[in-house]
């Protein structure tokens, strides 16, 4: 049994990242490997709760007690085998999810919680070091074929479960490698692209085929997916950006969406290109948002060599605790985050609004003005507030817009499939994720809007669990959650 007194024994501790004047100078993952004792010692610190509510933290419904003890006993295939039965790709989770798990755990209720995610990024570390991580091709075919348009974690998922129940399943990806935005939107300082060619390695020994560079609905007609497949899942992700078209000066050169910053940076360090057509070396930079998007565009900035770099938040300084009567546990809190990137340099400034993007005289950002702004939600709809005389401006050479997303993108395929955008730019799924159109279903980013990896993982494995039954396939597969599945949230 757990340890009943583990977290008194040991506080939380997570590993040194590695020393910024160094890892700056790379591209390498800022965390090196965590030495097996520390990970131990933190494993113990789970209380292994009557009612664990990390499990209602985490969308896939992981089973966080059981791995964090056989971690605590140096049991690491059996933690492996427990933390894969519910997470196709924790070594994708454990880096990039900001652990809801956490802040619903037990302990933090009067604690600091355990360190979830980081005993989660170990086990999948020691299982592919360990070689655990096998392929597990199906035993028998059913003879049915599945379409997968999208390559993210959603798409990637659910094609792991559809090819291990037995069917043929053929992911198309219109750029010209796997990984989606975990590929070319994540930089490799939080995620080394070799993780995802491990697995696909795996995806392929187990039947899955992969077809680069297809754009579905330009390259090949949703007509002839239907034709070939029994069924097709689109997983296409939010990739939307929201943009600023009413601020003045937004036209100017210099003045970019996160995307078109992070993705050439990405295929730079990757070798596919010789350089960055937008480049932050040498440039004052003025990223706007205070997300994790934002902090990805940080620390590129700091590794192409930005003389300066202010991000702009127009939200308050958070707290740095839960305030309980707003965020009570276990919801999300709202709180000061304080990012890799963010210890590496830059300023932040918090409670401003962009007023304008100030011309240079030859059409080149040189400025970003700004005021001082006070945000209210009054019955339901956000208010902005901008305080008299409070405006300056902020040199810029480089502005990039990391403000979130507004859904899927409008593209053939979506008309050709017959399927449409909600007003939310997302597409709605029935109660067994297909969308409007028969045989044709929804998940991950494309269905939610720009959400968590965990809940994409989860609406990829449900979504294939719908698939399954919906090909007349024997057993069923695990659901973690259902189209209308919704975090935590606190009621008023």
């Amino acid at each position: 049994m757990p340890d009943p007194n583990g977290f008194l024994r040991y506080e939380r501790q997570l590993p040194a990242r590695r020393p910024v004047p160094v890892r700056i100078r790379d591209w390498s993952e800022v965390y090196p490997p965590a030495g097996e004792e520390l990970i131990r010692d933190q494993a113990t610190r789970c209380m292994d709760c009557g009612i664990p509510f990390c499990h209602e933290g985490c969308p896939l419904g992981n089973r966080i007690p059981d791995w964090n003890d056989l971690v605590r006993t140096g049991a690491w295939a059996s933690a492996a085998e427990s933390l894969h039965a519910t997470n196709n790709f924790p070594e994708f989770t454990g880096r990039l999810c900001p652990a809801p798990c956490e802040a619903a755990c037990v302990l933090g209720i009067a604690d600091d919680p355990v360190t979830i995610k980081q005993v989660e990024v170990e086990i999948a570390n020691h299982a592919f070091d360990l070689g655990y991580v096998q392929p597990q091709p199906p035993v028998t075919l059913s003879g049915k074929s599945v379409a997968v348009v999208g390559s993210g974690p959603a798409g990637l998922a659910a094609a792991q479960q559809l090819a291990r129940a037995g069917h043929a399943v053929t992911v198309f990806e219109r750029d010209d490698r796997i990984g989606g935005l975990l590929r070319y939107g994540i930089p490799d300082f939080k995620l080394e692209k070799e993780r995802i060619d491990a697995r696909m390695a795996q995806m392929v020994a187990e039947g899955v085929e992969f077809r680069t560079g297809v754009n579905v609905g330009v390259d090949v007609s949703a007509a002839e997916l239907r034709e070939r497949f029994d069924a097709v899942l689109l997983t296409c992700g939010a990739l939307t950006g929201r943009d600023t078209p009413g601020t003045p000066g937004r036209e100017l050169n210099g003045v970019h969406l996160a995307m078109d910053h992070l993705v050439p940076a990405n295929r730079v360090v990757a070798g596919l290109q010789p350089f960055a057509e937008i480049d932050a070396a040498g440039k004052h930079v003025v990223i706007i948002g205070g997300g994790d998007t934002g902090a990805d565009c940080l620390g590129v900035a700091h590794r192409q060599g930005a003389a300066e770099v202010i991000q702009l938040d127009q939200y308050p300084l958070p707290p740095d605790t839960r305030v309980a009567g707003l965020h009570p546990w276990p919801t999300w809190p709202v709180i000061l985050r304080n990012y890799a990137a963010h210890e590496e340099g830059g300023e932040r400034v918090f409670g401003v609004a962009v007023q304008e993007f100030v011309d240079d005289g030859d059409g080149n950002v040189a400025a970003v003005r700004v005021a001082e702004v006070v945000v209210e939600r009054i019955d339901g709809v956000r208010t902005i507030t901008v305080t008299p005389g409070s405006e300056r401006d902020l040199r810029a050479e480089l502005v990039l817009l990391a403000i979130g997303f507004e859904g899927t993108e409008q593209q053939p395929l979506l008309e050709q499939f017959g399927v449409t955008r909600n007003p939310r730019g997302a597409v709605d799924a029935r109660d067994d994720w297909q969308t409007e159109a028969d045989g044709v279903f929804v998940a991950g980013d494309m269905h939610r809007g720009a959400s968590l990896i965990v809940w994409a993982i989860a609406e990829g494995r449900s979504a294939a669990a719908a698939i399954h039954t919906y090909l007349g396939a024997y057993g069923e597969l695990p659901a973690p959650v259902s189209p209308s599945s919704q975090p935590l949230a606190a009621t008023r």
